[in-house]
């Protein structure tokens, strides 16, 4: 059997490396794959490939930094060719970006099926790309590997009992990464980090893009920062746009940003985490902290049910609060997303066909 594997991001790169280490386990899968290029990274070099023990990829596509049509239309051309080449068995897609669309649509297309890896996820916001994203992938995949149960109730909810797919609640593949990476974990070299800090991450469109969310968030940051120190690697694109709204962050450390084995660190060493990341938010509950989520929605609702999580938005005064006052759930014994054993759930339904 063989299998192809979409990725374009680093992310979906430690998602696919915990499938591909156990796909590895079994001498008659082949397993070949496919980096789109769709976020470029400068650190994705050998070395960062050979210190995350993740498979290089066999192609490199270069798509990258162009408009979403122009970018999903060049890597259904491109993926296509691959897997008319290759003659897959199976093609692998993870998460909800242009490259996840586009791989699903070239196995649509020339008959390959499709395994999605983290299928069912809403946010019920149109206006994001990776929900056009997501659904589209999961009405064409013959697997649909959720990660929770609201993934699967999501996908009954919309009739999926009455397509031609499988779907199988498998647990968070990226559970397994962060329990597999924890012990590779690396401090972050050149800053002073306290004792006690709180870890921060601010990217979003939704926010950053939004001069008034994003003075609201900093103000309601360096707030905190008076009393218990925050690192805030921060991303180029936030950083350009704290300088054109004229916003000069005091108090808050901020950090070049970091590898993923110094963010796992991070995690691991923090009393809590104040993001607007989708992953984060998991990852928080996967190293056992409190997390409160600068958005207004979230595909992660069962972290909000349970009382590890909350929503504040952008509102600096309910940011205060929930800091302030709320009692997290400190129960982190409940298994939410598969206890590290996502990858080989997904195996074992692939290759028992």
């Amino acid at each position: 059997m063989k299998i192809l594997t979409i990725i374009g991001a680093r992310p979906q790169f430690i998602k696919a490396g915990a499938v591909s280490r156990e796909i590895a386990k079994h001498k008659n899968i082949k397993e070949v794959i496919v980096h789109t290029g769709q976020h470029y990274d400068s650190n994705m070099s050998d070395i960062f490939f050979e210190q995350m023990r993740i498979p290089k990829p066999d192609y490199y596509l270069g798509i990258g930094g162009k408009t979403h049509g122009a970018m999903t239309g060049q890597m259904i051309e491109k993926i296509e060719e691959v897997a008319l080449k290759e003659k897959p068995d199976i093609i692998m897609v993870y998460g909800d970006t242009n490259s996840t669309l586009a791989g699903a649509i070239v196995g649509s297309k020339i008959h390959i099926p499709i395994a999605h890896v983290e299928a069912g996820l809403r946010s019920f916001n149109m206006k994001m790309p990776e929900e056009i994203n997501r659904i589209l992938t999961d009405r064409v995949s013959k697997w649909l590997f959720c990660p929770t149960d609201t993934a699967v109730e999501n996908l009954k909810k919309e009739g999926f009992d009455n397509f031609e797919c499988k779907i199988i609640k498998s647990g968070d593949v990226m559970q397994d990464a962060a329990m597999f990476y924890k012990k590779y974990a690396k401090e972050p070299q050149n800053v002073r980090i306290e004792d006690k800090f709180i870890l921060s991450t601010i990217h979003r469109a939704e926010n950053t893009d939004d001069e008034n969310r994003l003075k609201n968030i900093f103000e309601a940051l360096e707030s905190i920062a008076k009393e218990k120190q925050i690192i805030l690697p921060l991303h180029p694109r936030t950083s350009k746009l704290l300088e054109k709204y004229g916003i000069v962050p005091e108090n808050i450390t901020i950090i070049e940003p970091v590898g993923y084995l110094e963010m796992v660190w991070l995690l691991d060493n923090s009393d809590m985490v104040i993001t607007d990341s989708g992953g984060l938010q998991k990852e928080a509950f996967f190293f056992k902290k409190p997390c409160i989520t600068l958005r207004d929605e979230t595909e992660w609702v069962e972290l909000i049910k349970n009382g590890f999580n909350v929503l504040a938005g952008a509102d600096k005064n309910k940011i205060l609060y929930v800091y302030k006052n709320f009692k997290f759930n400190d129960d982190f014994e409940i298994n939410l997303y598969g206890n590290g054993k996502a990858s080989e759930m997904i195996c074992k339904e692939l290759f028992s066909e």
